[in-house]
């Protein structure tokens, strides 16, 4: 068992302890930031007059092989290792004797870990920001081509009113759009960077916080070495994003699942992201949009653990916080997956649109227009809601729609009715005459394509 911290005792850990307490079997992960990390150290190290010219550039020439071998499968993370930042010291060590043994001057393990846990991080919130881009151009895309495509707009899984699929499709766009903002946000909030904290009180040696900050792409240090050390909210924060965009992944994937059902036949999912049925020969099942919306509580049980995790631990650092990193490195893996695949399926996916069109002008979604057609020609709103309420239920019995009844039928309810009502009640006016920004009109829908260009440039 190779350890760094033995002096202050007389005999080794219990191997049941020392594997109970050890993180390399996951922590391994950080082996690029470690190493980037120990490097902007060194460089300070040796800005500062803390290490000499040679042996700084000993060190980091050493620690770039170690960078190299690892990568080219030349040199193997070891368990025997209690954590990857005893790997990499011990390698060191090895190999430049006692001048590796200076690489630790002036830094803890508490603050080690802290940085290297930042660096991956934000790494994955730059990763899965890009993925979100990546899905945005494809809804773009969608939305783009189907503008007059007309579908119906549900409330209580009921048809309402008639909408179009780019208008349906502009609804997630905002969603993965505020996701994407979101991402940004904790980007600027964690960008600070925790090395020279120490174990939690900072150290007496001359350390330049901010050159090192500065190296390693932060905006400055930490102020607080204490929090330094034991600061985790930039997790969490990336956890409850990661939750929210599987959340809309999972709304987003329920959809695709009751659209591709036999019953609606509004799309059809592309052979490469289906699979069939073992028994049932004429099966064609969307088991990625299932897979999405099941790995979401997998991505909502990361961030639950983590709350729970921290929300008793006294300052500074507590071996509890070594819990944030299996979960965590779950949830990031499980997130992008399900960003990239249900992408490709999307950008896949075909759209049946006389299907949906049949859809909307069958569901009475142009009621409410038929009702404010009373009321533009004088009938108050809560009479003219009465009377196309009665319309509605007459062709339920008859088993046709508004549009369908002659305009002796419609009169036969409300004399108002004359033969303009059947331009005001048809699908392509109900939707087109929505010219408020938000709505699914084909003015106020380009309008939004246009802003909506820029934030996917």
């Amino acid at each position: 068992m190779a350890q760094l911290w033995g002096g202050r005792f007389t005999k080794e850990t219990d191997d049941l302890v020392y594997r109970f307490n050890a993180s390399i079997g996951f922590d391994q992960k950080f082996y690029k930031q470690d190493i980037e990390g120990s490097i902007a150290h060194v460089k300070m190290l040796k800005k500062t007059g803390i290490l000499t010219e040679k042996e700084a550039s000993d060190i980091e020439k050493c620690l770039g092989e170690i960078l190299s071998d690892v990568e080219n499968k030349r040199l193997e993370i070891s368990d025997k290792y209690e954590d990857i930042h005893s790997f990499v010291e011990a390698t060191l060590i090895d190999r430049l004797g006692d001048t590796g043994k200076k690489l630790h001057t002036g830094r803890s393990r508490n603050d080690q870990v802290a940085l290297d846990m930042r660096l991956f991080t934000r790494e994955e919130i730059k990763e899965t920001e890009g993925l979100l881009k990546d899905l945005l151009v494809v809804i773009y895309n969608i939305m783009d081509a189907n503008l007059d495509t007309i579908m119906p707009g549900f409330t209580h899984l009921q048809k309402a009113q008639p909408i179009t699929l780019a208008h349906h499709m502009g609804a997630y766009f905002e969603m993965f759009k505020r996701d994407r903002s979101r991402l940004k946000d904790i980007l600027e909030r964690m960008n600070y960077c925790p090395l020279g904290s120490g174990a939690l009180a900072g150290t007496t040696y001359p350390l330049d916080r901010e050159y090192t900050a500065e190296l390693l792409g932060f905006y400055g240090p930490t102020l607080n070495s204490i929090d330094g050390v034991s600061d985790r909210d930039y997790l969490i924060e990336f956890l409850s994003a990661l939750s929210i965009i599987m959340m809309h992944l999972s709304r987003f994937s329920e959809e695709i699942i009751i659209w591709n059902s036999n019953e609606y036949q509004f799309v059809e999912i592309d052979d490469a992201y289906s699979t069939g049925s073992s028994i049932m020969p004429q099966k064609k099942n969307p088991d990625i949009a299932e897979l999405v919306r099941g790995k979401t509580g997998r991505v909502y049980g990361a961030l639950m653990s983590l709350l729970t995790t921290m929300k008793a631990i006294p300052l500074a650092y507590n071996k509890d916080m070594q819990e944030d990193k299996e979960l965590s490195f779950d949830a990031f893996d499980t997130a992008k997956g399900c960003i990239a695949l249900f992408t490709g399926m999307l950008k896949t996916i075909s759209f049946n649109k006389d299907r949906m069109y049949a859809s909307a002008s069958g569901g009475f979604t142009n009621a409410t227009d038929a009702a404010d057609y009373l009321v533009n020609h004088g009938v108050p709103f809560r009479d003219a809601h009465g009377i196309i309420g009665e319309l509605v239920l007459y062709c339920i019995n008859k088993n046709c729609s508004i549009e369908d009844l002659t305009i002796a039928e419609l009169k036969s309810i409300s004399d108002v009715f004359e033969e303009d009502i059947y331009d005001a009640i048809s699908m392509e006016t109900c939707v087109n005459k929505r010219l408020t920004i938000g709505a699914p009109g084909k003015e106020a829908m380009q309008k939004v394509l246009a802003i909506y260009r820029e934030e996917i440039k």
